[in-house]
């Protein structure tokens, strides 16, 4: 799982009918301090997060497990909403 902070979201007009109904929603990879770091990507997300928020994201063929029993076509996915990071100095 990797840390991120929902920065927008993507609306499609034509899309793969096994998304329909799935937010699409752009992250920004954060370290634990709240950095940014990597590229921006897409999610889809099964949490229900919003803009602004701390997210925990998965990626690879785990993304999709969240959809079950639909195989979702997706790289990354949404799977937490975080309320708080504490790192040990």
């Amino acid at each position: 799982m990797q840390l991120g902070v929902v920065c927008g979201t993507l609306v499609a007009s034509r899309k793969d009918q096994r998304l329909e109904g799935i937010n699409l929603l752009v992250i920004q990879p954060i370290t634990p301090d709240g950095a940014a770091t990597g590229k921006t990507l897409i999610a889809t997300d099964s949490v229900g997060a919003g803009p602004g928020e701390k997210v925990f994201w998965v990626k690879s063929k785990e993304a999709a497990n969240p959809f079950e029993p639909v195989d979702v076509p997706t790289d990354a996915t949404i799977v937490g909403i975080v309320d708080l990071v504490h790192v040990e100095a």
